[in-house]
């Protein structure tokens, strides 16, 4: 598992470098989107508000919303709208409430047609304040039958005799009686003090009526997810997909890209790195055969998750890398020197650093080559997945040159155990890497820059170069 950190340059070289792949991913997305928009018929929403005069708490009004869904008020509706094949238990999945500011009921019904939608919430809102009317009188029938109901009556009754004992009192022909007509009232009025504040306090109090706040609205677009929507999102869907799939494989599938990595899964030591100036990639595929023009129809012919090349020096110091490689060997190696170049097939920064790498070793003017003999390499390519190596005759050994970042710890090791059952030794291995080439510079320029040239090969035996 990679530990290093996703970063915005990482999902920019994917997009640039899968451009392709990444575009046949989201049109194929495209066309899931559509085939999901046939399976599933055009909708159309619509609502209509009721608002409830009156006050009315919270929990209430939840208690009405609630009413507005009931199987009692969808069965009325369906009976009301007959549509063929049309239950109130089918409605339920298609008209909604909510309660929304204001003391407001807002009804949402849902149908294929714009007409049926704008049917089907103004029927629901009709029985729904039709209902609630319906169980408000139920209740004022039954309030008699209540403890506070009898309460009314027996003030009613109180209130009459008091009535009566007034009259029969002296008609203010004494003190005495003037008092007993000024208590009576007094009594009588605050018994019906008393029960106005009942009434205001009791539930009955804070409901009033309902009204249908004009008819639905007939809908114009679609209902969420259009068509348009289910296209776009397929499209989005596998994109991204896409890009977290080559994110998820380039976490998973580590391949080693640093010195010590290489080393510890080859088994042997770093000899120097190469620079190999990158070319122009051809117009079409890499062989033949549908499998390669898939491959580069999809653009994934070139690994994405290696760097971008760096600017490279001038020719003379690509030069003396090779050179300093061949050096080394020589220092190495008794005689004859003779080395098997290992290669990994497919591999072709490597092939081409390889290729080069001989051609320096044979025409190296330096005065360790002719003191001490030529450099013999013979190149050989190897298939990481089933890597065989030929067997050594007069090779003293085998140099495994490879380009970093392309295979994993796993495919290397199994190049070094190829090169041990050969009876190879492995001297070293050379990393090869692809760079950006300037223009080459003309001699006497080059002469005039003679010490930026020393100043590159500073240490000609330790470390990579």
């Amino acid at each position: 598992m990679s530990d290093d950190t996703i970063r915005l340059a990482m999902i920019g070289r994917i997009i640039r470098r899968r451009w392709r792949l990444l575009t046949i991913l989201a049109v194929v997305g495209a066309l899931v989107g559509y085939g999901a928009s046939l399976l599933f018929p055009p909708r159309y929403t619509t609502s209509t508000s009721v608002l409830l005069s009156g006050q009315w708490e919270e929990r209430e009004l939840l208690t009405q919303a609630e009413i507005a869904t009931s199987s009692v008020v969808l069965d009325r509706s369906a009976a009301a709208l007959r549509w063929t094949g049309v239950s109130g238990t089918k409605l339920q999945d298609q008209v909604g409430a909510q309660v929304t500011d204001g003391n407001v009921v807002k009804i949402s019904a849902t149908a294929d047609t714009p007409e049926r939608a704008q049917r089907l919430s103004d029927e629901t809102a009709r029985q729904f304040v039709t209902f609630a009317a319906q169980i408000a009188n139920d209740n004022a029938d039954s309030a008699a039958a209540t403890p506070s109901g009898a309460l009314r009556q027996l003030v009613k009754q109180t209130s009459r005799r008091i009535s009566k004992l007034a009259d029969a009192a002296d008609q203010g022909r004494s003190v005495e009686s003037v008092q007993a007509r000024t208590q009576l009232e007094q009594l009588r009025t605050t018994l019906q003090g008393a029960m106005d504040k009942l009434d205001q306090a009791g539930p009955a109090a804070n409901e009033g009526s309902m009204v249908v706040v004009g008819a639905a609205a007939r809908p114009t677009g679609q209902a969420p997810p259009t068509r348009i929507q289910l296209v776009g999102g397929g499209a989005l869907l596998f994109f991204l997909l896409a890009v977290i799939g080559h994110l998820a494989a380039a976490r998973v599938g580590r391949r080693p890209r640093t010195e010590p990595e290489l080393a510890a899964a080859l088994g042997s030591a770093l000899l120097g790195t190469v620079d190999v100036p990158g070319e122009r990639r051809a117009h079409g595929p890499k062989g033949r055969g549908p499998l390669a023009w898939t491959r580069w129809l999809l653009g994934v012919e070139t690994r994405w998750d290696l760097p971008t090349p760096r600017t490279s020096g001038d020719e003379a110091s690509r030069q003396i890398r090779y050179r300093r490689v061949g050096a080394r060997l020589r220092e190495q190696l008794p005689a004859p020197r003779r080395l098997l170049v290992v290669v990994p097939d497919g591999d072709e920064i490597a092939g081409r650093a390889a290729k080069r790498l001989v051609a320096e070793a044979g025409s190296d003017p330096s005065p360790s080559s002719s003191s001490r003999g030529d450099l013999m390499l013979r190149v050989a390519r190897v298939s990481v997945s089933r890597p065989v190596v030929p067997d050594r005759v007069t090779e003293s050994g085998a140099l495994v040159v490879l380009s970093a970042g392309s295979w994993t710890a796993g495919e290397l090791a199994g190049i070094a155990e190829a090169c041990a059952d050969a009876r190879h030794d492995v001297v070293g291995f050379v990393a090869a890497s692809a760079v950006r080439a300037r223009p080459m510079r003309s001699a006497g320029h080059r002469s005039n820059n003679a010490t930026p040239a020393r100043a590159v090969g500073a240490d000609v035996r330790g470390g990579s170069v």
